[in-house]
């Protein structure tokens, strides 16, 4: 068995015979020509020929994921029609005097190199697309046939690109791809009953590519770089999509560990489709909103694919804890924008940082603390360090523009704290106006229950926010004096103690009172043996781990 360690970006199991494709071969011959002018009609003929071709390709994309996934190919058309495209590209027909097909590379390369060697990495992912776009319009130059379908239909067995050719699954048999890279436009017309899973040495997580294996439902793992061997054509294969790993010719214990995991995918799925797109509601008609959590953008993918109705924990700290250095507001806002338009006009609450007690970052410089889950933390940090909590706010004000933000701060203990960091808000919104940055001047603002003095302070808070979460973990161990990370003492550490479902009451009671919502945002959310609990409390939305959101939805439909 051969391992190798790639990152995943599509999650799922997949097992099966490994198909290589070749690289395509765009080697392109530099031509001396004598007419620029038809050279440049030339180039201007086959970039509407390149238009036409993805206007079809996206009425396939549309008809077959949705509006929004489609949106890809029109940002591709507009690629190339973009006036510095073309006018570079013609630029370098009338002054080099060469053929339109080495125009159209050499442009891309440039374009290409621009994309990736900026800071965003949303930007950097980019580069991929304009390659795309650009192989499409030589391909057309040098008279390849374009595999989009004309009856409506994505044909997966012959992208005619150069890339893939004549069957990706022989006999009809369907296998696991394996390539060096594979274009946005490529992997769309995949023919999904024939593709099991896709393994490439070039890409990202934040790739259309990726994006576009995540909507097809296929497990896919990019980055394996120099461990991609043309020689494992024919050899079986496991690929785990959310771990990254590939197991090439994979042991007996392997294989049936993954036949296992693979099983217990498929019986998920199962429910997926008997509850996606069903009302999360009681028998009585008790609405429930269920959400789920997410520490990184690339989690959204989950939370899509198990249809939760939003996020309702986005934990920022991670933007902080993955770095070595602090992260700009231009590397926040990126960040929150990309899952605002993933999510669509789906809720996505972020969580202000909540740096400290059993998350150190270095580079903050925090004192040791003989007792840090009692110390400097979360809004504290933000309140008496409103440089660092001011770049945080202004990027999620500027991405609220974006789809459906909202603001919610950790660690609340008094009204105090809430008008303090309301305060600094509106400084930060003073300042966006002032540069006629556009942000969304209604974002709503909710406060995490999770000490005893929130509970007890619940009616004033409530006047001050729009919404209440409770986290369970820290309310737990602040109401039972147990702290949670000792194994010694998980005996003491009950969330299931009156004690804790008492407070988690007097906050849904407070709440009503003064007309927020209420939820939950803790482990406890997704324990099935307190759903019933919860829904008599009255409880409003329920935010879980991705994987929790379906069977949590099967229980509250049969209550």
């Amino acid at each position: 068995m051969r391992t190798i360690q790639g990152v995943g970006v599509s999650a799922g199991i997949a097992i099966g015979t490994v198909r290589v494709l070749a690289s395509a071969d765009h080697a392109v011959e530099r031509r001396v020509i004598d007419d620029p002018q038809a050279e440049m009609d030339r180039f201007r003929a086959a970039r509407d020929m390149a238009v036409a071709q993805l206007k079809q390709l996206r009425d396939n994309v549309a008809a077959e994921f949705g509006e929004n996934k489609a949106e890809l190919f029109d940002a591709h058309r507009l690629m190339l029609q973009d006036p510095d495209y073309a006018g570079c590209v013609e630029g370098l027909i009338a002054q080099d005097k060469v053929n339109a097909e080495f125009a159209v590379k050499s442009v891309a390369e440039q374009f290409a190199a621009m994309f990736a060697a900026m800071d965003s990495s949303t930007m950097q992912a980019r580069a991929a697309d304009v390659e795309d776009v650009s192989r499409r319009v030589m391909n057309v130059l040098q008279g390849k046939r374009d595999s989009t379908a004309q009856d409506g239909s994505i044909q997966g067995d012959a992208v005619q690109n150069g890339t893939v050719q004549n069957g990706i699954a022989q006999n009809g048999e369907s296998h696991i791809i394996f390539a060096q890279d594979l274009a946005p436009s490529e992997t769309a017309q995949l023919d999904r009953a024939k593709v099991l899973g896709l393994v490439t040495a070039k890409g990202s997580a934040n790739s259309h590519t990726a994006i576009l294996a995540r909507t097809m439902g296929l497990p896919a793992i990019t980055g394996i770089g120099d461990a991609f061997d043309p020689t494992d054509d024919g050899h079986v294969a496991v690929i785990d999509g959310a771990s990254g790993a590939v197991f090439v010719d994979p042991d007996e214990a392997t294989l049936t560990e993954c036949q296992r995991r693979k099983a217990e995918a498929e019986e998920h799925l199962s429910l997926l489709r008997k509850l996606k797109g069903k009302p999360t509601e009681t028998k009585s008609g008790q609405r429930v909103h269920l959400y789920a959590n997410i520490s990184r953008p690339s989690d959204v993918a989950a939370v899509l694919s198990n249809d939760a109705e939003g996020i309702g924990l986005f934990r920022s700290e991670f933007l902080y804890l993955e770095r070595e250095d602090w992260p700009t507001e231009e590397f926040q806002f990126d960040a929150y924008r990309q899952v605002a338009q993933e999510m669509a006009d789906r809720p996505v609450i972020i969580r202000t940082l909540d740096i400290g007690a059993d998350k150190q970052v270095d580079y903050f410089n925090l004192d040791h603390e003989d007792n840090p889950a009692l110390g400097y933390r979360a809004i504290r940090i933000c309140l008496t360090r409103p440089e660092i909590f001011k770049v945080q706010l202004r990027a999620l004000l500027r991405a609220s523009t974006y789809g459906n933000i909202a603001i919610m701060l950790p660690m609340i203990t008094s009204v105090q704290e809430v008008r303090d960091a309301k305060r600094i808000l509106e400084e930060a919104k003073s300042e966006l106006r002032g540069e006629h940055t556009d942000f969304n001047e209604s974002i709503q603002i909710g406060v995490m229950i999770e000490t005893p003095a929130s509970v007890i302070m619940a009616d004033e808070l409530a006047a001050e926010v729009d919404f209440f979460s409770i986290g369970t973990n820290d309310l737990t161990q602040y109401t039972l004096a147990c702290d949670r990370q000792p194994p010694s003492l998980e005996r003491f550490a009950d969330p299931h103690s009156p004690a804790v479902l008492r407070m988690i009451q007097m906050t849904i009671e407070a709440a009503h009172r003064h007309g927020i919502w209420c939820g939950i945002c803790g482990e406890l959310g997704a324990d099935l043996s307190l759903t019933d609990t919860f829904l008599c409390l009255g409880i409003d939305e329920l935010s879980v781990s991705p994987t929790s959101v379906l069977p949590l939805r099967n229980v509250i439909r049969n209550h």
